[in-house]
């Protein structure tokens, strides 16, 4: 098949921020925003942890443990985000922040709307750096929404960056969809890195899909408070993986050019 874009790429919240210092490792973020160039599409996590991490260096507390919280944050942390990636990454490049919400991959004109807009960002010299928009979205309206979709068929609700970065590699037709997270990759078990699976791959669909499957009964857990974990990851790049696009999990300390040359530990998902 032709791929549209060369590159996917998604870093999770917890690969972004330093656990030692409670601030985003700007460090990592440095280094990756430096090997980002047009033709890449980048979705970040992150917002909404940085955000609390802010106010909380700021006011010295935390707001209340509830859903109006996690709005306020990521309102608060998604200017850092895109003001730390602009920083970073070379500045002749052009750089889009595009929020995204599960409206933008259930509604087709939506969807065709936002793969253009995407599109044109190669020819345009530009980077997007996308992340769902939790700033504007309702839990609860949002669960009812998704309900009332699933009525007539499948429905995505990417609110996991994961499935949001496999939802946009699959619309663009990506040649390669890496996730960064903070493991090496997928393992037979999570407690033991030497289990690290390198390839889950098939021949055809079937045989990738039935591949899929058992690599995700190994997994279990998850990094973050309501993140899916590597299961999730597993059941939401499967689209993407049977239309060609290889998937690549790996951990965010690597470069994405020794990561896609093959020179660190991963697990790599694609059909033989």
């Amino acid at each position: 098949m032709q791929f549209e874009v060369k590159l996917v790429g998604k870093i999770g919240s917890m690969a972004l921020i330093s656990q030692k210092d409670n601030l985003i490792d700007y460090t990592r973020v440095a280094r990756l925003s430096r090997e980002l160039t047009p033709g890449t599409i980048w979705v970040s996590s992150g917002a909404t942890e940085i955000g609390r991490l802010d106010y909380r260096n700021r006011t010295g507390k935390e707001l209340p443990d509830c859903e109006e919280s996690k709005a306020d944050y990521a309102a608060q942390g998604q200017s850092i985000l895109m003001e730390t990636y602009r920083r970073y990454i070379d500045p002749a490049f052009n750089v889009r922040q595009v929020l995204v919400e599960h409206q933008h991959f259930n509604d087709p004109e939506k969807c065709e709307h936002l793969k253009n807009l995407l599109l044109r960002c190669k020819d345009q010299n530009a980077i997007p750096i996308i992340n769902y928009n939790d700033c504007v979205s309702s839990e609860e309206n949002r669960r009812l929404e998704i309900a009332s979709l699933s009525a007539k068929g499948k429905v995505y609700e990417c609110v996991d960056n994961d499935e949001t970065a496999a939802r946009i590699a699959t619309l663009v037709h990506a040649k390669t969809l890496l996730i960064l997270t903070s493991a090496d990759g997928i393992y037979a078990d999570p407690a033991d890195p030497s289990t690290l699976i390198e390839e889950i791959a098939g021949r055809d669909d079937e045989a990738l899909l039935a591949e899929i499957e058992r690599c995700k009964s190994y997994c279990a857990g998850a990094s973050r408070k309501l993140a899916g974990g590597a299961r999730a990851k597993l059941e939401y790049v499967k689209e993407a993986a049977l239309q060609g696009t290889e998937v690549i999990i790996a951990n965010a300390k690597y470069s994405i050019a020794e990561v896609l040359g093959g020179n660190a530990p991963c697990t790599r998902i694609h059909k033989i």
